[in-house]
């Protein structure tokens, strides 16, 4: 008798789990909640969704002093977020909060021991909060050495306002020379990453995270709201590879396009855009949908737009 197997490629990939933010770190569901949108509501309408996000399981929230630059104002959702702790206090024990600093318009970056010291104490006083559990630099600043950054950084940590750092839309060459110069892990980095945007796949960045333990926290995991509305053929062929795994297990493609970003051996955790409460609730069910590598790869070979080698 020939004992059989099912084909490799048709075993579910691992399910999402917690993540640590970084080595040692406190471990956080597999799905974030982001608040570059958040600014410009009510204090009881933005209430509502902090405790929508919480209730739907999510405990790491993302925004950052930049947010809400323009209509709003500069470090407006930081102040909401800051107005809601103060309405209700105990929302902050239940969450990992993270933000970020050294975009400065119209310079445009500013990474210096003055400007990032200064953003760390503005956020805090913003956020009406004495610490954050997770500190990144938002865009890095070619014009400010890494060791100087490095300094800043252990500096603020020492002092207890942050209790880890990170950073965002850094190169893996930027994140080494960040971290020769530093005394402590670089906890995460936060890149673009959809299946419309598959940059930390081929230049490095998850290879770079998987090696140095950093959580890798992906913006823009719905590729700026083209995975719900495609605008041309290669944006079609990846909604119909997601479609497909979608129907199969009863989600939606966005809540699927989640699901397809945190598969990945890095354990990459999409950060949730939406300022809907419903939607968030959807979002966070990514985490019970499993895919196939046969599934995976075909969704990554449509994004590609080829067959891989």
């Amino acid at each position: 008798m020939t004992e059989t197997f099912p084909p490799l490629s048709d075993q579910l990939l691992p399910a999402p789990t917690p993540v640590a933010i970084g080595p040692g770190g406190r471990a956080v569901a597999p799905i974030a909640w982001g608040m570059w949108r958040f600014a410009g509501q009510s204090e009881a309408a933005a209430q509502a969704l902090v405790e929508a996000a919480l209730d739907a399981g999510i405990t790491l929230f993302d925004t950052a002093d930049i947010y809400g630059f323009g209509e709003q104002g500069f470090g407006e959702a930081e102040a909401l977020l800051g107005r809601v702790f103060a309405a209700s206090p105990t929302l902050r024990d239940r969450m990992v909060l993270a933000t970020k600093g050294g975009i400065t318009p119209p310079m445009p970056y500013d990474s210096s021991a003055a400007w990032l010291s200064r953003a760390i104490d503005d956020s805090l006083r913003r956020l009406q909060v004495e610490r954050v559990e997770l500190w990144q630099v938002h865009r890095p600043d070619i014009l400010t050495h890494p060791q100087e950054v490095a300094r800043t950084l252990e500096v603020a940590l020492a002092a207890g306002k942050i209790g880890a750092v990170g950073v965002s839309n850094f190169t893996p060459a930027q994140i080494e020379a960040l971290a020769h110069f530093l005394d402590l892990p670089i906890a995460s980095n936060q890149p673009e990453f959809s299946p419309l945007f598959l940059g930390p796949l081929v230049d490095g960045q998850f290879d770079l995270a998987m090696r140095m333990g950093m959580a890798t926290l992906a913006w823009s995991p719905l590729g700026g709201g083209r995975i719900a509305a495609p605008t041309n053929a290669r944006e079609e062929a990846v909604a119909a590879a997601l479609d497909r795994v979608a129907a199969a297990q009863g989600v939606s493609r966005t809540t699927a396009a989640f699901a397809w970003v945190m598969a990945h051996p890095a354990r990459p955790i999409p950060i949730i855009g939406s300022q809907n409460a419903d939607r968030i609730r959807e979002a966070a069910t990514a985490t019970q949908v499993r895919w196939t590598r046969t599934q995976w790869y075909d969704v990554l070979v449509a994004a590609r737009g080829e067959a891989l080698p």
